[in-house]
């Protein structure tokens, strides 16, 4: 069976009839990749307003702290790090330990306790900050893979229908268009992915340097002390 380019063209085959003749395995690798694409966005949206309210949190504390180092308190700093506002403050997290250390007596051997305990902490924070992060690395490396085997699945299922003899010519694109359509999904969902784990990547950085700012700030001012 035959038919004029023209007719094809203006058949205008919908995603939703090539949905209705995809096959089964066809459209569970499409749904397992939109459910990849969700829960990277999901993930997205988690880790947007956890650094947002940690950043303005550490902000706010950095302030207070300033004061106290400045006045030689640090009770009046550690008790900053302990108030509830700043309970996601990344830089609260890691200097508290620190600064419960010290706060007996200041000399070398509680110094360097100090910087032990921060360092730990900082370990702990990093990793905190990278929760959900394998899922958008998954993501972005897996998806094209997955949706190349809906593809292969696809071009089985196109090679099925021309051995039916009884099969419409467009009901074969429609077989083919599955195919691509798969492909098209696993491309966009690894874009997506790969773009957001950039990004968060970027900001992790950001937050790092900022954690090992503070400790450096924080064991250049206990040396002068200590001098």
């Amino acid at each position: 069976m035959s038919l004029p380019l023209s007719t094809l063209i203006g058949a205008g085959l919908s995603v939703a009839e090539v949905w209705a003749k995809a096959s089964f395995i066809v459209k569970f690798i499409v749904v397992v990749m939109l459910v990849m694409g969700l829960a990277s966005i999901y993930v997205s949206i988690e880790r947007w307003v956890t650094f947002r309210k940690a950043r303005s949190a550490s902000q706010q504390l950095g302030a207070e702290l300033s004061e106290a180092f400045a006045k030689d308190d640090l009770s009046a700093a550690l008790s900053a790090c302990q108030k509830e506002e700043f309970k996601q403050s990344y830089l609260g997290n890691v200097l508290r330990p620190g600064l419960q250390e010290v706060q007996g007596d200041l000399d070398t051997n509680s110094h360097a306790a100090a910087m032990r305990a921060m360092e730990r902490q900082s370990i702990q924070e990093e990793a905190s900050l990278k929760r959900g992060m394998a899922i958008l690395a998954t993501t972005g490396s897996t998806a094209p893979f997955v949706g190349l085997v809906g593809t292969v699945f696809g071009i089985i299922h196109t090679f099925e229908a021309f051995g039916d003899g009884g099969a419409e010519l467009l009901g074969i694109i429609a077989e083919i268009g599955e195919a691509l359509y798969a492909t098209a999904v696993g491309i966009a969902v690894a874009i997506v992915g790969v773009w957001l784990y950039n990004f968060f990547n970027s900001k992790i950085d950001a937050i790092s340097r900022d954690i090992s700012v503070s400790v450096q700030e924080f064991n250049d001012w206990c040396e002068k002390k200590l001098a």
